[in-house]
Parts: C-alpha cells; structure tokens; sequence
C-alpha cells in the first residue's frame, strides 16, 4: 500500500504564499473583528493607518498566533508549543494557546517591558527569561523543546506566521475598497525580522513596500541592500523600540522581501517619540514606540507617499512611564 503523502499546508518548510495568507484570513475573520482604518492628513495627503494596536492582545501577532496554532496536529498541540518574542508575539502565542487548552512557554528578554511580561503570564503561559545581550533565544528555546518537547512557534521564521500577519493587508485592502480607493499602492511597515513586513507583501503584491526599523537595529534594511542577512552590529545600542528590537531576520522572510524588491528605512528615537504623539493627539489611540515606527519614516518624510498609502499602528503594549514621559515630550 502506498504511504499517503503529507499535507503540504502542514509541512514547517513550505514557503509562504498569497493563497495561505487567505486561508489565515478565513480563520482570524472568524474570532475576530478587522481593525480600523483611519485616515491622517501628512503634508496635504491622506495616509491609511492600520490600528493594530486594538487588537485583544495589543498587536498584530494574534494573527499569526492563530494561524499557527489552529494548523497543528493533535500530537503538536498535546506537545506544547514554545516561543521566542520581546512581548507582543508572546501575547498572541499566549492568547491563543489559552482558547486552545494548548501548554506555551515564551522566552522572552530580560529586560522586556514588564507590562508584556505580566500579560503573557496573566494569559497562562510560562516564560523563560534570557539575556538579550549576551543569550541567544534561539539556542534557549531550542534546549527546552530538546528538554521538554514541543513546537517552535517563532516570531517571524515561521510560513504560518508570516501568512497570518499578512492578514492585516487584505483587511486593509477590502477597508480601502469599502470606501472606494484602489490600494494600498504603497505599505509602510514596522519591522523587527520582518515577519510582518513580509506577510503584508505577500497579500498586496502590486504594493511597493517599505520595511522601517529604528536606527541601530536596521539590520533588514542593511541586508536587502547588501543581498545577504547581516546581524545587527551593536547589540547593545540603545532603542525604546523594543519590539523591534530582533539580532537578524531568517531566510523564510528574507526570501519573500528580495523577491518583492522591499527597500528598508530606520527612524531615530525622536521622530519615533514624536509619531506616537502625533497618533495620541490626532488617532486618540495608544501607540507603544516599535509600533509607531512606520507612521514616524511617514511624518519625518523618509518614505513618499502614494494615493493609498497603508501604514501600520502594528502595537500599543507601553509602560504607562514611558508612555507619560514620551508624551510630555
């Protein structure tokens, strides 16, 4: 008897596809909402912002946190699943590891903001603190699945999470077309590893995309104009983003980005600063410093804007400190 072949949507090394950001947006259309869009006037132009930040978990990783852990088999879900995030993807693994009756362990950065800390574990989950200076996460994650068992849901190496996020440009896309624009002609995406950035080139592929990440941690950017993943160089250089804050993006986003031809920007810890005020007195939302990243290459002038520019509001997990200092500029 022949042995049946595998699904392939299953398979951890299939590639990424328009097709399976679809299948993911059947899924998250079904537990939740599609964010707002809400236009800003910059220099006599309307840009579209997407507000992820009102997502139940505060960012746009729920997405890709469900369209992983819904495609798991019955024996990967009994195994667990272990992550690795600065925060926001713990919450969204966390969340729907919890709807799920799924065991998560995050590894997550010691120095994380503790308001995502404190979330992640009021979700259920277990997190497993690191050093993200002198630690890789990676290798941490890698001894407790070695350890314990179970299955790596990573921030952004993942196909599954890549699709998922790319949701959030086909929600876009139909928002736009409610109100009669023909877009998005042009995305402008927060970017850490480029999980998101590379989802949302997937669902809008005739988009011209741009991927921004703040000054230090550029190292996307860096790599797409060099033709090879490049590490950042200083580990400890100093950024508010810490959402973005990630060592390198991995070949499965790399990939997507070249073959999309996305370009990369970083922003200085003032024009992000100041973005997050822009969205607080003009948006009336929250916004944490990684999720304003895009908005602020916007407003600093660093990225043209087209007749249907997106723009991702991609978090709003801040400490309240921050935040009231930020604000009071």
């Amino acid at each position: 008897m022949t042995e049946q072949s595998p699904d392939p949507r299953m398979l951890a090394s299939r590639v990424p596809s328009l097709s399976g950001v679809e299948r993911a947006a059947d899924k998250v259309a079904e537990i939740l909402p599609m964010t707002p869009l809400l236009p800003l006037d910059v220099a006599g132009r309307t840009i579209w912002c997407k507000a992820e930040c009102l997502q139940p978990v505060g960012a746009f990783k729920i997405r890709g946190a469900w369209h992983r852990l819904t495609d798991l088999t019955a024996d990967d879900a009994a195994a667990g699943v272990v992550g690795v995030s600065s925060g926001n993807h713990a919450q969204g693994v966390a969340w729907a590891a919890k709807r799920l009756g799924i065991r998560a362990t995050i590894v997550m950065p010691s120095n994380a903001p503790q308001m995502k800390l404190a979330a992640t574990r009021a979700l259920g989950a277990e997190v497993v603190l690191y050093d993200r200076v002198t630690e890789s996460r990676d290798a941490v994650a890698a001894e407790l699945i070695r350890e314990r068992g179970g299955v790596l849901v990573h921030a952004y190496g993942d196909p599954w999470i890549i699709e998922g996020q790319g949701t959030a440009g086909l929600e876009a896309r139909a928002q736009m077309r409610a109100r009669g624009i023909d877009g998005p002609d042009r995305i402008v995406a927060c970017c850490g590893g480029g999980g998101l950035t590379a989802g949302l080139a997937l669902a809008c592929p005739d988009a011209i995309v741009t991927a921004v990440e703040p000054e230090g941690w550029d190292d996307v950017a860096r790599s797409l104009e060099a033709g090879e993943i490049l590490s950042v160089r200083d580990m400890r250089y100093p950024t508010e983003c810490d959402a973005l804050q990630t060592p390198e993006t991995w070949p499965i986003n790399f990939a997507v980005l070249q073959a999309r031809g996305v370009r990369g920007v970083a922003v200085t810890r003032e024009e992000v600063r100041h973005a997050m005020r822009v969205v607080f007195e003009r948006l009336h939302l929250v916004v944490e410093p990684g999720g304003a990243a895009a908005l602020a290459a916007v407003l600093a002038g660093k990225v043209e804007i087209g007749d249907a520019t997106l723009v991702t509001l991609s978090g709003g997990n801040v400490d309240p400190q921050l935040y009231a200092e930020i604000l009071a500029g």
